[in-house]
């Protein structure tokens, strides 16, 4: 009788076990299956054209400094001004100056009253001089002071002109009609040598200044038609190469090439970036992998692409992207040569949805 108790544990953990077994059932994914097109993708091989970035510029600009130190005692223009030659931009204090101005007027004054002194005397000896009445000391010693009579007042204008040029940097102005692009000083700030104060361009006349590879500098020459693609207006511009650099000393091993773009009605403002496109053949071939802009999946500053998985479900791929050609888009990363990706599905797609390939598009035509 001692053991039915065990027992009748040993029976019931029997039938609980036997109900839980019961109550497990098979999940079933339920969820229809998308139909999709997928391709392959395209690459860029044989893109033979050279094309490097670009940032457009005024052809006529202008930084205006001072090389004196002083209290800014006024800013007559404000950022996007329109300005005339000539116009006083920036006034800086020159109290110093006015003090120093003052002192060589009274030595100029004072230079000049010796030299008329020094030359009336030198002309009476000289006269004397020649009718024996004068010795050739004393006629020595007129015509040396006179000299530095001379000397001293040719020092005292020197000395004025040095003046005058520093009263240009006190009072800076505009070295042609324009616009002003930026201002980097108010009313009461400290004034130093060489500290930029003033941007201004003239508008309407615009270029770009583009930096090529040595591998491919040996073939931009000056007169070339260039294409000039700015992204931020979706435009393309036509421009020729003005000049081109020699030397690569001071812009780490790239070439400077300016580009003048012809006049046309497009707004397009300097500080723009654009991508300059040579019709020169590359010396160094890439190869670079491309997918249509339409395909791309955006969300915030992401964009990626959905591909299929090994399991047949939909997975979104991360890119980083690189130029834009025409409708495609190049990828820097996050897509392989050898993949393929969802061009179009007859359902709404997301991370891990059943989806079936009802159709593998031909490989892309390679971007020319």
């Amino acid at each position: 009788m001692k053991n039915i108790p065990i027992i009748i544990t040993i029976l019931a953990t029997a039938f609980l076990a036997s109900c839980g077994s019961d109550d497990k059932k098979v999940t079933v994914d339920n969820s229809p299956t998308i139909s999709v097109i997928v391709s392959p993708v395209a690459n860029n091989e044989n893109n033979p054209f050279l094309s490097v970035s670009g940032k457009i510029q005024s052809e006529n600009s202008a930084t205006l400094s001072t090389r004196m130190m002083g209290f800014v005692n006024s800013v007559s223009v404000n950022v996007g001004d329109k300005v005339t030659k000539g116009q006083l931009l920036v006034s800086i204090n020159n109290a110093d100056l006015q003090a120093k101005k003052a002192q060589v007027s009274a030595s100029i004054t004072e230079a000049k009253a010796a030299f008329t002194n020094a030359e009336k005397n030198y002309n009476r000896f000289k006269n004397l001089f020649a009718d024996k009445s004068a010795s050739q000391k004393e006629f020595d010693d007129i015509t040396a002071n006179y000299q530095m009579a001379k000397a001293r007042l040719e020092a005292a204008n020197q000395l004025k002109n040095e003046i005058d040029a520093q009263f240009a940097y006190s009072n800076l102005t505009a070295p042609f009609s324009g616009i002003v692009t930026s201002k980097m000083i108010e009313k009461g700030d400290m004034a130093n040598p060489g500290q930029p104060l003033i941007s201004i361009e003239s508008p309407g006349n615009f270029e770009v200044m583009a930096m090529v590879p040595e591998s491919e500098i040996a073939a931009i020459k000056t007169g070339i038609s260039v294409d000039v693609v700015v992204k931020s207006i979706n435009h393309t511009l036509k421009g020729i190469v003005k000049e081109v650099s020699t030397s690569s000393k001071n812009t780490g091993g790239q070439f400077l090439v300016k580009i003048g773009l012809t006049k046309s009605e497009v707004a397009i403002l300097s500080g723009m970036f654009a991508t300059v496109q040579f019709p020169i053949a590359k010396n160094t071939k890439t190869t670079s992998i491309l997918i249509p802009t339409d395909v791309i999946v955006s969300n915030g500053q992401l964009s990626g692409v959905y591909t299929v998985s090994q399991s047949n479900t939909a997975m979104l791929r991360w890119l980083t992207l690189g130029k834009t050609y025409g409708n495609q888009v190049e990828v820097l990363s996050g897509l392989n040569a050898d993949e393929s990706y969802i061009v179009s599905a007859n359902g709404k797609l997301f991370n891990g949805a059943k989806v079936i390939p009802s159709s593998i598009l031909p490989k892309g035509k390679e971007v020319q």
